[in-house]
């Protein structure tokens, strides 16, 4: 009997490495949140591994020594428990008058005090205690200490602070001082984040807004939301999620004087009636569809300091050159039936989720049952066949881990109709609950078109494309849509089918005209060889026109760099 591998366990060994490395581990990391932090020790000459998250371990010549318990899919989260009287210090409750916060919103939100342990003192210390309660009941607290230490009791769910003041207005804040100085302003309305902003250049900060999910219930019946959150870089990140999550729609803005970062700095300075002005004042998101430069001040500046952004990687750096993958875009998709083109989005999506922890919504009518194209991406995934006799299969480990991976990242949409108007109610939905990043429409001649008798082809093809050029730049997400060519003919001495246009695209030349980014994916029948053209690229932060060539190897559904 020949020794396994260790691709027969579910170890993805790096290309060209070898002795010491570190590694996902296939049995924790999918259900982590560090999904991609490389726990597992791998010995490659002796053939051994040990994790030390799990302490999953083994040898290829014995197997697995020691199994975890399977990963919970349903998260267990402790809470805090306080046994001592729950008062505050008057060392404390000093230190919040100072910040202009009263002893009466002291009481009503529960602030307490007491002796904390601090990983970062390694530690007890004196701390201020906010308690975050949900329905009446305690979920999670945050502890601060007088050195600007910060942590919220370890293992409890992430959930808003001022949940249950949650109504028809929100006001929004980025943290619990800000909170209660809109309390201060006779707002109880507000909440704030749990864990603050993410820097404006994080990649991913999907995970910081959990707490959107647990409350999007409650959240729905919200009609209007006050973006209060803080007048900086991260504050601005922060607040661009919270619209693309919340829905532009609801969403309104403040602008803090001069000099002033926060709700509390505006307390402070200027004292209650301002902050109240300064929320009674705030301005709708858009205002009316109608800008004016002073509209776009803060966005320029910020994208003066931070750079323009560009697109993200399509895990392919031939093709990379030409396009790249930005937020607020929507790309067309064309080639010839059996050229690959719905291989090749589901291979792009699949890095741009493993480079950038993207959530994907998909709608694909033709790749159906859905078992069928979770296969797909598996096999992309892994890198192993699901069943191919020409070469070693995936292993029962690798594919529940890629289960697993694509639970995380993966979200099939499929309507009764499918009408574009129901995906896009669907996608909304996800944005919100799951924050997806990214949508494909595959294909788009299954797409029920609600044509009025009174119009055209053409003019409902420009119709629907404005609403999805809309849909992606309110919310912020890049959308693809693979879209057919009309019949072509074959080259009559070459024998082989012209690489196709955008505007051979069946229906308008509306496709290639409203388009951010057109490509075209050719490849001749059986053949493993597959250009993609990059036809149309709108803004040239993204890319350029051009071409990349690619392999397809037909096993896995993968595409390599020759």
């Amino acid at each position: 009997m020949n020794q396994k591998s260790f691709y027969d366990f579910g170890i993805q060994i790096p290309a060209g490495k070898s002795g010491e490395i570190k590694t996902i581990c296939p049995q924790c990391s999918p259900g982590r949140k560090k999904k991609n932090y490389p726990c597992l020790n791998v010995n490659t000459e002796k053939g051994i591994w040990h994790c030390w998250h799990c302490e999953w371990s083994g040898s290829l010549k014995d197997g697995v020594y020691n199994k975890p318990e399977p990963v919970r899919k349903t998260p267990v989260y402790s809470k805090p428990k306080f046994t001592a009287q729950l008062n505050i210090s008057d060392k404390w409750s000093s230190w919040l008058i100072k910040r202009g916060i009263s002893f009466n919103t002291m009481k009503r939100n529960k602030i307490f005090s007491g002796p904390v342990y601090m990983p970062q003192i390694e530690g007890e210390s004196d701390c201020i205690i906010f308690p975050y309660y949900r329905n009446g009941e305690l979920i999670n607290s945050k502890y601060r200490d007088i050195e600007k230490n910060f942590r919220m009791h370890s293992g409890a769910e992430r959930i808003l602070y001022g949940y249950d003041d949650i109504s028809e207005t929100v006001i929004w804040v980025e943290g619990e001082i800000d909170k209660l100085s809109m309390e201060e302003a006779g707002f109880k309305n507000c909440v704030s984040v749990p864990d603050g902003a993410p820097a404006p250049n994080t990649k991913d900060f999907s995970r910081k807004f959990t707490f959107l999910e647990n409350a999007m219930e409650k959240l729905n019946s919200v009609k209007r939301h006050i973006l209060a959150v803080d007048n900086d870089l991260p504050g601005k990140t922060l607040e661009s999620e919270l619209v693309r999550r919340l829905g532009p729609e609801k969403c309104f803005l403040v602008h803090f004087p001069s000099g002033c970062k926060d709700s509390n700095e505006v307390l402070l300075k200027y004292g209650k009636e301002e902050l109240r002005s300064i929320i009674e004042n705030c301005r709708s998101y858009p205002i009316e569809g109608v800008f004016a430069a002073e509209d776009c001040y803060e966005d320029v500046v910020n994208t003066y300091i931070s750079g323009v952004q560009k697109g993200l990687s399509t895990g392919f750096e031939n093709v990379d050159e030409f396009y790249s993958v930005r937020p607020g875009e929507w790309t067309v998709i064309t080639g010839m039936p059996g050229s690959g083109k719905s291989e090749w989005l589901d291979q792009l999506t699949v890095n741009l989720a493993l480079s950038s922890d993207w959530k994907i919504g998909v709608c694909s009518p033709e790749n159906q049952p859905i078992k069928e194209h979770i296969i797909k991406l598996v096999e992309k995934l892994i890198g192993k066949p699901f069943g191919d006799g020409r070469r070693e299969r995936l292993s029962i480990e690798e594919l529940n881990s890629a289960i697993a991976w694509l639970n995380e990242h993966y979200f099939f949409i499929l309507p009764e109709r499918i009408t574009l108007d129901n995906i896009m109610e669907r996608a909304k939905s996800l944005i919100h609950s799951k924050g997806i990043n990214g949508l494909i429409i595959d294909p788009w001649n299954e797409v029920e078109a609600v044509k009025p008798s009174n119009m055209n082809e053409t003019e409902y093809i420009s119709q629907c494309l404005a609403k999805i050029r809309r849909f992606a730049r309110e919310n912020m997400i890049h959308l693809w849509i693979v879209a057919h060519p009309v019949k072509l003919q074959k080259d009559q001495k070459s024998g082989k089918f012209p690489v196709p246009d955008l505007y051979d695209i069946s229906g308008s030349a509306h496709w290639r005209n409203k388009a951010d980014n057109g490509i075209v994916v050719h490849r001749e029948f059986q053949a493993t060889a597959v250009d993609i053209w990059i036809k149309k690229v709108r803004f040239k932060a993204v890319g350029k026109v051009g071409k990349a060539s690619l392999n397809y190897d037909i096993p896995t559904g993968r595409y390599f760099i020759p």
